[in-house]
């Protein structure tokens, strides 16, 4: 069966998992998943992931869910912006700030996937592919 939004479906299985308080969370990878992974980890809003191959076609993904010492959710929030239906693409100088500055936009520009923040200091636009706080 195909997925018509994978990226839709990753930010759901965080979501859900973060609201069960799972350890960890695994999905089908991909390049850009593997990507966003990375952004997550690197603003520490995941503990970290791994790429593990398995016995059936492609790879997974494991990503650790991240909670603070008394397990408060390090999560707040994931939304979806540019969706498979309406994309939605921002200019250098439009990037938006998520929660006041609080959370993160995350950008797929012609440099990879950044944060809004990296976005803004390298004045590049993109397409919006979600927020996280």
């Amino acid at each position: 069966m195909t997925m018509t939004d994978p990226i839709a479906d990753m930010l759901t299985r965080i979501r859900n998992a973060n609201v069960a308080m799972h350890e960890e969370v695994r999905m089908p990878s991909s390049k850009l998943k593997e990507a966003l992974a990375e952004v997550l980890r690197r603003e520490g809003y995941i503990g970290g992931y791994d790429v593990v191959d398995h016995d059936g076609p492609g790879r997974i993904l494991a990503i650790d869910m991240k909670y603070s010492p008394d397990r408060e959710r390090v999560i707040r929030g994931l939304r979806r912006v540019s969706k498979a239906g309406l994309r939605v693409y921002t200019k250098a100088d439009g990037v938006p700030r998520v929660q006041g500055g609080l959370g993160m936009a995350v950008l797929s520009t012609s440099k990879g996937l950044m944060t809004d923040q990296e976005a803004r200091r390298r004045r590049l636009g993109g397409e919006i592919l979600c927020y996280v706080w």
